[in-house]
């Protein structure tokens, strides 16, 4: 462990016994990656505990390989369908990982992961006196939350009050704190601003653990979900098969984190940030209000490695929520099935909520603007799945009548075989340097960050394979942390 300040020390020594009390074993970068390495009397244990219960051995489920069922699962390959041209439209494989079957339904559960734990073994957060502040559009403050309750911490909720009920009801339900902010999903600086005031409020007693912020969130992507696709690919590959695109919406950059491992390991990947044709941030520096729930906007994150992405592409939210019909509308199924889709799939499609959906739809954008073949494979994933927000299928119902036939027939040609590639960008080096300068009015002028430090984002060569390479650290202060709680040592 590196050195530690006392006050460091006092704060360790107070969540290793929190963690004793509590039964807590932290898993490792390497075991969410590959699961084998769990030890076995823990996935012994995990035959009797539900996918969602708020029980500490639920952390090693923080995985993309969970078997998918809500009870007593073990592990097995990557979780992911393929999407094919009948689907589509275009001829390339759109492979989607799928995030339903983390706890709480969604991968965000890895990405609030790193930045608390990284804090609770090093001494920087007391879960015995402080909060975690979990400001969100969505699912990082569910995951926050969840992680939370399983790490022996108290959780503060801060996300925009026009995101689905579901969420809303589920973090009261496990004991979070929640603030709803004004406004909808591109309402972020109004969630900066309350977790501001609250730390005004409340000083020291709470730590804020900004999802745009903290290496943390994309780092757990690069060490779990990259080697995650690069597997899944590896698998299915022909023999002329290419790993060609990886398009995901902005949101936090988190999950681009993967990208930044993959393009390692594929050099010739071309990476794709996705928004909303609604708010436009990273095309045109536009702004504005959307309904493509978990994707942020009005802003670049300062964990997004702007340098490593060649394009940004925006999704229209009319063709994100008319394709959430009919993904989920029993019309809209049998119109599926009359296409000569495979019934196994449709079957499937309720695995893609609705950020989901634009990631598919970016895909789809990238590949036609490309001219993709077959042995082109894209990649993307479904943060969550529809079971987040079945409220929306129940209010488009009502505001749009009940789903039929001719609505099915053109929400299909139009808003995924008539996917157009317009709102594109291919990024040049000048067009990847405006969208880094926009961090500064943000993160500079707002929330305390440097120029020195934005500045060393773009020209330091080593700036973000020196951020990532602190996984293996991370590693081994996770080990040192378990081996003093001497919980791992009971088990053997």
């Amino acid at each position: 462990m590196k050195n530690l300040t006392p006050k460091e020390n006092k704060v360790l020594e107070n969540t290793i016994q929190r963690c004793k009390e509590k039964n807590i074993i932290i898993p490792t970068y390497e075991q969410m990656r590959n699961p084998e390495l769990i030890p076995e009397k823990i996935v012994e244990k995990l035959k009797n505990v539900g996918l969602w219960d708020l029980n500490p051995l639920n952390l090693f489920r923080i995985t993309w390989k969970n078997e998918p069922t809500k009870f007593g699962g073990g592990f097995q390959g990557v979780n992911h369908i393929v999407i094919p041209p009948e689907l589509s439209g275009v001829k390339s494989p759109i492979v989607i990982l799928i995030g339903k079957y983390f706890p709480t339904g969604a991968h965000k559960v890895g990405a609030t992961f790193g930045p608390l734990v990284e804090k609770l073994v090093t001494g920087r957060f007391d879960p015995t006196t402080q909060k975690a502040l979990w400001p969100s559009t969505g699912n990082y403050c569910r995951g926050g939350a969840y992680n939370s309750t399983l790490l022996g911490c108290d959780a503060i909720a801060v996300l925009p009050e026009e995101m689905s009920a579901e969420r809303f009801n589920w973090l009261k339900e496990i004991g979070a704190e929640v603030f709803a902010t004004p406004g909808c999903e591109s309402n972020v600086k109004e969630i900066y601003d309350k977790a501001k005031e609250l730390l005004h409020e409340r000083g020291d007693t709470i730590v804020n653990l900004n999802q745009f912020a903290e290496i943390g969130n994309p780092l757990w992507h690069y060490a779990v979900t990259g080697p995650a696709m690069q597997e899944v690919f590896e698998n299915m590959k022909g023999e002329n098969a290419t790993l060609s695109g990886l398009f995901l919406t902005q949101g936090s950059a988190g999950t681009l984190g993967c990208g930044d491992y993959l393009k390692e390991q594929y050099p010739h990947l071309k990476i794709a940030a996705g928004e909303a044709t609604q708010c436009p941030t990273l095309l045109y520096n536009g702004y504005g209000g959307h309904r493509i729930e978990g994707i942020g906007d009005k802003h670049v994150p300062w964990i997004h490695n702007i340098k490593n992405m060649d394009m940004a592409i925006a999704v229209d939210d009319n063709d994100v929520i008319n394709v959430m019909r009919l993904f989920n509308e029993e019309e809209g199924h049998q119109l599926l099935k009359a296409k000569g889709i495979d019934e196994e799939l449709i079957n499937q499609l309720h695995l893609l909520g609705v950020s989901s959906i634009a990631n598919l739809l970016g895909c789809i954008k990238m590949a036609k603007y490309y001219e993709y073949d077959e042995n082109d494979y894209l990649f993307t994933v479904a943060t969550d799945s529809m079971e987040m927000y079945q409220s929306r299928v129940i209010e488009y119902r009502e505001k749009q009548g009940a789903y039929n036939n001719v609505m099915a027939n053109i929400h299909f040609e139009k808003n995924i075989m008539g996917v157009k590639t317009d709102n594109i960008i291919e990024m040049t080096y000048y067009d990847k340097r405006r969208m880094h300068n926009l961090k500064y009015f943000t993160w500079i002028e707002q929330q305390g960050k440097t120029v020195e430090e934005l500045n060393a984002q773009w020209y330091q060569k080593d700036y973000w394979t020196s951020q990532y390479s602190q996984v293996n650290q991370w590693d081994e202060y996770i080990k040192e942390f378990n081996a003093r709680t001497g919980l791992l040592d009971a088990l053997k």
